[in-house]
């Protein structure tokens, strides 16, 4: 069995867009007719651009290849262009079409992913969902307003999720990493607050920030938070400074999680040697299945958790969920339950009361709806995710909007 071609659906989910503007979803065909899907999440360049990375990884690293030989795949898209590191653009592309990969292994062996990468060690995984506003919430000012946080919640409490994530910290910004406002700091905390009394004890609280500040601004904001006792501080500075990033660890008592823009084994090395104990690869970005299983068990060595990232489709979740369910040491996924990945997607793992179970079908255990893909095709040229160019509002404070529509 060969790889033999290669389909490419840029799919923009309808507004407010959560799981980003659009997704990169990939389908790989087989000598025998078998097909697998796979999802890249790579947004440095625009959506042509990387439909043309994404060709090119597949022609020049893998087109004739088995599909079961991963290791070798993974190596010539990690190393041959004589850089022996992980490029986060190329290493994304080659990410999607791994899964892709190991959706055919599964169908030619009538086996669920988790079957192959070391089989069933939970039986169901703890799931986690990103607050978004009610039906009669503003859709703006929700995102700076703790008692409409507090509402959303409570109704997620109520369905059974034991752990919900918010990011009140400021915009997103180019301008990395800065000093919070006092104003968004104060905000933080007040957003903590409020989700916890209208919680308790009955959902943890993942305070997320994107890479945004100072390691020394960082301390100084999760000093402010501990109060309230958050799971983790996700992502307190860029990515490109493990030496800031162990300096915010020794800090805080709050455990530090990084990992949505990391690529490569190395990368989550040097995390963990920072002092980050919760790893959070977006499979789609990291290098894949395989390449997330070896950071879930390197980061088992040194007594740390992994909780897969999800800003993107329901290909990489149901990527995911297979992972998580070989791992001993998941602490949970990220879910993202729109009815859209539902309609773009049949075979989806479900969320139920706050679980989603080990899937049982061959391979990934999902089929794409064709018609729904092309219907939604994405045709701008805007990035995944958009960062604010301008700097944060120091005065007058800051307003920002979830989702990622236009």
């Amino acid at each position: 069995m060969r790889l033999t071609g290669l389909e490419i659906f840029p799919v923009a989910p309808p507004p407010p867009g959560w799981g980003g503007r659009y997704w990169l979803i990939v389908r790989l065909t087989t000598d025998t007719g078998l097909t697998g899907l796979g999802e890249v999440y790579a947004s440095a360049v625009g959506p042509a651009a990387m439909e043309a990375v994404i060709t090119d990884v597949f022609t020049r690293h893998m087109e004739g290849q088995p599909p079961e030989d991963i290791e070798l795949m993974t190596r010539r898209a990690y190393s041959s262009g004589f850089t022996q590191r992980p490029d986060p653009t190329v290493f994304g592309a080659f990410a999607g079409l791994e899964m892709a990969c190991w959706d055919i292994l599964g169908k030619a062996c009538d086996r669920p992913v988790w079957q192959l990468i070391g089989g069933r060690m939970n039986d169901r995984v703890r799931a986690y969902t990103y607050l978004y506003p009610e039906a009669h919430h503003d859709p703006t000012g929700f995102w700076i307003d703790p008692e409409a946080h507090g509402e959303a919640a409570a109704a997620r409490v109520a369905e059974g999720w034991t752990a919900l994530k918010f990011d009140p910290a400021g915009p997103y910004t180019i301008r990395g990493g800065h000093a919070p406002a006092l104003a968004d700091i104060d905000l933080s905390v007040r957003m903590c607050a409020a989700i916890r009394a209208a919680t308790g004890t009955r959902a943890d609280l993942l305070f997320g920030t994107h890479g945004q500040f100072a390691p020394a601004q960082a301390i100084r904001l999760a000093r402010a938070l501990e109060p309230n006792d958050p799971l983790w501080f996700e992502e307190p500075i860029p990515p490109d400074n493990p030496a800031g990033l162990a300096e915010v660890a020794r800090a805080t008592s709050i455990p530090v999680a990084v990992g949505e823009r990391l690529s490569g084994l190395m990368e989550f090395q040097a995390a963990l040697d920072a002092g980050a104990r919760i790893l959070q690869p977006a499979l789609g970005r990291a290098g894949g299945i395989w390449v997330g299983k070896k950071i879930a068990t390197l980061a088992e060595a040194r007594g740390a958790q992994i909780a897969p990232h999800l800003y993107a489709g329901p290909v990489e979740w149901a990527a995911n969920v297979h992972l998580a369910v070989t791992c001993p040491n998941i602490l949970m996924v990220e879910a993202i339950e729109s009815p859209f990945h539902d309609a773009l997607v049949t075979g989806r793992p479900r969320v139920e009361q706050g679980f989603v179970a080990a899937p049982g079908a061959p391979g990934l255990g999902i089929t794409l709806n064709d018609d729904v893909a092309r219907a939604h095709r994405y045709t701008g040229d805007r990035l995944h995710l958009q960062m604010q160019e301008g700097p944060i509002d120091w005065a007058n404070g800051n307003t920002w909007a979830g989702g990622a529509s236009d």
